[in-house]
């Protein structure tokens, strides 16, 4: 008899454990209560960041986050009327940008982010796919000489895993769409998505054909007896093995139920898309550095995404995040032509800036993997891999005891 698993969560994390663990010989339902796919898995920038190897909990980043403020020209933003979410997350946020603390999450990320493209390619090839994964890198840019050389000596000093950086060539600077730049580097081996919703239905449509099936709904949990039960809309879910949650930034919320108290926050995310544009169709993600943009051109489309805007989940979309996007796109010159096309979600991040992966100690029969903050999608097919290994009680090829929610205990 096949053993059963309920993945609650239908974002890229939730689709690629689900597709994973069917084609482990599972039988899998996916609960998906974001039919309009309206979640951050499918409107981030499509980048395979696999340089994002040290936690944004750092003692260099609280030292710069009074230049990097909403108010002052930056893409942080701490709304005052959300202050009690982002106030309680940020002190968390400080203590574990302790030197000790950020060495060990940097650790952590770099084993996951060692096996994010290798990971990505063994999905896409069995999704017969390849147009879906681009490798041609992503460039980094900046304005005038002087942030040029802070942003090459910070860049040499980082550490960027696996990922390979080299300096942009001048006819590559000379190709870089708007006004002249100063200086640009680029990575050779990170990687894009080219369509995010092409991706969505290619992962829906292998989950159906290896036998999973696809459940509308809002998921609740409550602990009974050492075990976490679900229900889908009030009704009751009977027969299941283990439980995958995947949700997102709403996993805090559901976990509650079940005596875990998880400091995550909406770290909300905006973008504009354009669909009348001339960008290069061969240009990778470029990243405005001075700005914290980056643009992407997608099939049908070119994105220009930014800030990390702390809030609750609720809390109204602020329309100057959109204007400041259009203000950045027309005095770099960009060619995106409106009307454009407004769109905001919340990344799952926990202070720490590590995801959460892991078994419930709560409830024996609950696995979790959310709160992948800027890296979810660069994560999804690495950390569908291991939850299988997990799943069946099988080491995985990598220390998942950074991740276990146990860490926020203390």
């Amino acid at each position: 008899m096949r053993r059963s698993m309920v993945v609650i969560g239908g974002g890229v994390i939730g689709l690629a454990s689900a597709l994973a663990l069917a084609r482990a010989g599972w039988f899998v339902r996916l609960v998906d209560d974001d039919p309009q796919r309206r979640a951050a898995s499918w409107g981030n920038a499509g980048h395979i960041a696999i340089e994002q190897v040290e936690p944004f909990a750092s003692r260099a980043m609280l030292r710069s986050l009074p230049t990097r403020r909403f108010g002052a020209g930056g893409a942080i933003s701490l709304p005052a009327a959300a202050w009690r979410h982002w106030l309680p997350f940020g002190l968390r946020a400080f203590a574990a940008a302790r030197p000790d603390r950020f060495v060990r999450g940097r650790t952590a990320l770099s084993g996951l982010l060692e096996e994010a493209m290798p990971a990505w390619r063994r999905l896409i090839a069995s999704l017969d796919a390849p147009h879906l994964l681009r490798e041609g890198g992503h460039v980094v840019a900046w304005e005038s000489v002087a942030a040029a050389e802070a942003g090459r000596r910070a860049w040499a000093r980082a550490d960027i895993g696996t990922a390979a950086l080299r300096d942009a060539t001048p006819a590559e600077l000379l190709q870089l769409p708007g006004r002249a730049l100063a200086g640009a580097i680029r990575c050779t081996n990170s990687g894009q998505i080219a369509d995010l919703g092409a991706l969505g239905h290619a992962l829906r449509a292998a989950l159906l054909a290896s036998g999973g099936r696809i459940l509308p709904g809002r998921a609740t949990l409550a602990l009974v007896d050492g075990e976490a039960r679900l229900a889908i809309d009030g009704a009751a879910v009977p027969e299941v093995d283990q439980l995958l949650l995947a949700a997102g930034v709403s996993s805090g919320r559901l976990l509650a139920p079940l005596g875990h108290r998880v400091p995550i926050i909406a770290e909300r995310g905006y973008h504009l898309r354009a669909t009348d544009h001339d960008w290069p169709a061969d240009l990778p993600p470029l990243v405005f550095e001075d700005r914290s943009m980056i643009l992407t051109r997608f099939v049908g489309c070119v994105q220009a995404a930014s800030f990390a805007e702390f809030a609750g989940i609720d809390t109204p979309p602020d329309p100057a995040k959109w204007a400041r996007l259009e203000a950045h796109v027309a005095a770099l010159g960009l060619p995106l032509r409106p009307p454009f096309t407004r769109w905001m979600a919340a990344r799952p991040t926990l202070p720490d800036y590590l995801p959460a992966i892991g078994r419930s100690v709560r409830a024996g029969n609950l696995l979790y993997a959310f709160g992948h903050q800027h890296l979810g999608l660069t994560l999804a097919a690495a950390t569908a891999e291991r939850l299988v290994a997990l799943a069946e009680g099988r080491p995985a090829t990598i220390d998942l005891a950074p991740f276990d929610l146990r860490r926020f205990d203390a």
